[in-house]
Order: C-alpha cells, then structure tokens, then sequence
C-alpha cells in the first residue's frame, strides 16, 4: 500500500498524536529499567528529552493512501549538531519501508542544508528502532549532551554526510 511524505508544522494533531502513541510505547518498554532512578531523575530526564520549538527543523509525517498518518520523524538543531527525533512508525505500518523513508528525508534535508552528520539517541529496548538505524548507516558514537547524566546508557549514533 502506497504512502507519502509531508512536512507539517510541530504542533500539527496527526504529529502530536503520533508524539503521544511514542510515548506510551516507550514508557511501557522502559518503566521497569528506570524504576530504581533517584528522585527528581525523572524530571530531568524529561527536560533531556524535551523538544523546543524554536530548535525544528522539519516534522514529517508518512501518510497512507487513505489520508491516515501512519509515522513521524522530527530532524532538530541541538547546537551545532542535526539530530534525527521522535521517530514512530505505527504497529499497522510497520515493514512497509515508512521508517527507512522517514530517516532517508531527514537525512536528505540534513545534507541539504549542510550538516556534516547527523546523530541520534536510542536505547537497548527498542531493537527495531536499532536494526533500521544501523541498515540506514548510522554507527555508534559515545553518548552526548543532554543525555550523559539522565540517560548514561543510551545507545547514539552518527550517520557522517
């Protein structure tokens, strides 16, 4: 079944609920392993993980042949980096190729806009999300800012340009 690409403002419904299936799924994946933090660990991993606004680059959207949006990526500024975020593929959609072409455009607009590279945060939970990022090749790098003190066992990557 054919999709499409489109590029939407942040704050679009379809992204937002997207946004929202992605933080369920990764709040059921990772629960258990955060559930010895120290107090206050999870506010501060939160204001790590949060995205600005004003640092969007791009959000996109995969959308079905029948109007449904069926996965988001967001490519962000984080210093001087271009960091690929939030990325989701629905469970109905997955195996369709929408996560390759969701990395491929905001790997493209990265290029295009002269980024050297672009990196990304992951983690041990989420093999899926791994196994595209390493066929799209990406390849691991140490844990950067903001993620070292709040999320020290990330799993982030690089795709040099």
């Amino acid at each position: 079944m054919p999709f499409h690409l489109e590029r939407v403002a942040l704050d679009d419904p379809r992204a937002v609920a997207l946004r929202g299936i992605l933080d369920a799924d990764l709040d059921e994946r990772y629960r258990d392993a955060d559930a010895d933090d120290p107090p206050g660990m999870a506010e501060e991993r939160a204001a790590a993980l949060a995205v600005h606004g004003d640092d969007v680059i791009a959000t996109l959207l995969a959308v079905d042949a029948d109007g449904t949006a069926i996965g988001h990526v967001l490519l962000r500024r984080l210093g001087e980096e271009w960091e690929l975020k939030r990325l989701i593929v629905t469970a109905a959609a997955r195996r369709r190729g929408v996560g390759r072409a969701l990395t491929d455009a905001v790997v493209s607009m990265a290029r295009d806009g002269g980024a050297r590279r672009v990196i990304l945060q992951s983690g041990r939970m989420q093999p899926e999300s791994l196994a595209l990022y390493v066929a799209a090749g990406f390849t691991p790098i140490p844990v950067y800012e903001p993620y070292i003190a709040t999320m020290p066992r990330s799993l982030c990557f690089e795709r040099v340009l």
